[in-house]
């Protein structure tokens, strides 16, 4: 899980943009009852064992450095896609009880 240099993005959508065009076309939403990810094109839903996370990109808010917006490129070989999971919180997100949302956050801080 690597953010080569010729990856770096100064906003959101240049981000998007350009995973968009290396092959990450497929979206992604976090489904918290179920701890996956759902992609609406597929009508699929990816357990955390079925992908993995190639690249995070990281956004402050322009107002408020405590809102952030976090990018996952994702990709799983098992059902040949790669997609985007694009994440949005501010200082609050303490209240999001989602093990999967707090594992993808814990991975991208550790990155």
């Amino acid at each position: 899980m690597e953010n080569p240099e010729e990856y770096r993005y100064d906003t959101l959508s240049e981000a998007v943009n350009d995973l968009q065009k290396r092959g990450y076309t497929h979206d992604f939403l976090i489904e918290d009852e179920k701890e996956c990810l759902y992609c609406k094109q597929r009508s699929l839903e990816l357990s955390p064992e079925e992908f993995v996370i190639d690249e995070i990109h990281r956004f402050e808010g322009m107002t408020d450095p405590a809102d952030e917006s976090i990018v996952f490129a994702i990709s799983s070989s098992q059902h040949d896609l790669q997609g985007l999971v694009i994440n949005s919180f501010g200082a609050d997100f303490g209240y999001r009880s989602s093990k999967l949302v707090a594992d993808l956050h814990r991975r991208a801080s550790e990155n």
